[in-house]
């Protein structure tokens, strides 16, 4: 399966999931063509877009509330030719009257401050012994993150990685925000 890069994708003026952070991320889900997959904060679209190339017999429903985002994430669509994919222009708790059944995988980017909620509601939909996989870069939704799936009987695991990219002519090495991604698999 090829990783689709960061200079690909349609970037616009919206927050993206880096390549590096997006290559972990979604190799934590363990997707299969076959999977039913939800991407709550799509941004750009770029984790959709990647893990319908994967599940590329199944589907992805993405849900994204910002105006900037939802348009570059269809111009995304559209680029990379994507169609098992359905984008809910919602807030993420406004969206759950727009999506039903069962999913084999969960992937947070982004929350609009109700984490908790997003991960009790959306994580009944999530089958059993599957894995809801979150990225953050602030330690308060962190911690609420890993409370919220520690109280709902989640095996949970934490990673946190630097990324770090050579620029110019001298090659220094610039870091992106650490991002943390925590894992939980529902028990």
């Amino acid at each position: 399966m090829k990783f689709i890069k960061d200079e690909e994708f349609i970037r616009g003026n919206c927050p993206m999931t880096k390549e590096e952070v997006r290559v972990l991320s979604v190799s934590k889900l363990e997707l299969e063509e076959n999977y039913r997959i939800l991407d709550i904060g799509a941004g750009t679209g770029s984790v959709s877009v990647q893990m319908s190339k994967i599940c590329n017999k199944g589907q992805v429903i993405s849900v994204e509330m910002n105006k900037d985002a939802i348009e570059t994430t269809k111009e995304n669509i559209k680029k990379f030719n994507v169609e098992n994919m359905i984008l809910i222009e919602k807030e993420a708790l406004e969206a759950l009257d727009y999506i039903d059944g069962t999913f084999d995988g969960i992937f947070i980017g982004g929350s609009g401050g109700n984490i908790d909620k997003i991960i009790e509601l959306y994580g009944n939909m999530l089958k059993p012994n599957k894995k809801i996989v979150l990225n953050f870069i602030t330690v308060a939704n962190l911690y609420k993150a890993v409370e919220t799936l520690k109280n709902l009987n989640y095996k949970v695991d934490i990673s946190q990685i630097t990324v770090a990219k050579a620029k110019g002519k001298s090659m220094m090495l610039m870091a992106n925000n650490p991002i943390f991604i925590v894992v939980g698999e529902k028990q």
